[in-house]
């Protein structure tokens, strides 16, 4: 195309294969050994990854605001594709949502008391909400330790809990817990997705659940 010539005819090329990745699946005592090996907010977010099949990148974006606690929904935003679903959230952790909602009310007064200027937004809401970033429902459910200083303008922002922090958080439990298997926060999805199978959930309602 930039030289303005025909490709010509190529011979003798072979298409390269795709090699069939399989992967690893965990049994049930297998998670339960990992959670219990996990400490706050370690825990909540592996069982949001295994409880509603999440990928990591989703489960460090939530916002309070994806948790309808009263009919028991979450609502993923902008996962891969930029798509949106609703999955059910588990009932055996909706104690552990409720406490950190609450956890979360307190840090955020905190927050507030303190002057910051709230979360990062995409700059399209930031500039459409100036401040949605101070509003609760906006903050991050699981939220960085440590404000972050914008070299811009000088103000302190929250941003949320680091990919790399659940990968060694879950990588320790991994090997506390002694599984001969290679574990990653990504192993938890493809676990929701079997057990679902194995439960006798039809294909399509699983691929639904997972973003496909």
């Amino acid at each position: 195309h930039v030289l303005g010539r025909e490709f010509g005819q190529v011979e003798g090329v072979v298409r390269a294969k795709r090699r069939r990745y399989i992967p690893v699946v965990l049994t049930r005592a297998e998670v339960t050994a990992i959670l219990e090996r996990l400490t706050p907010p370690y825990d909540l977010f592996a069982k949001l990854l295994y409880g509603c099949g999440l990928r990591i990148s989703e489960g460090v974006s939530l916002r309070v605001q994806n948790f309808d606690l009263g009919q028991r929904l979450l609502t993923v935003q902008r996962g891969k594709g930029g798509k949106d679903r609703t999955v059910p959230l588990p009932a055996s952790i909706m104690g552990e949502i409720e406490q950190q909602v609450q956890m979360l009310r307190e840090r955020h007064a905190e927050d507030l008391a303190r002057g910051f200027a709230g979360v990062f937004l995409p700059d399209p809401l930031a500039i459409k909400y100036p401040s949605a970033a101070r509003e609760f429902v906006w903050q991050w459910f699981f939220p960085a330790s440590n404000l972050t200083r914008v070299a811009a303008t000088g103000e302190y922002r929250r941003w949320h809990m680091q990919k790399t922090e659940a990968h060694r958080a879950i990588r320790r439990a991994v090997l506390a817990a002694a599984l001969p298997k290679r574990v990653s926060p990504h192993t938890l999805r493809h676990t929701f997705a079997s057990h679902l199978l194995q439960a006798g959930y039809d294909l399509r309602t699983i691929q639904e659940l997972l973003g496909h």
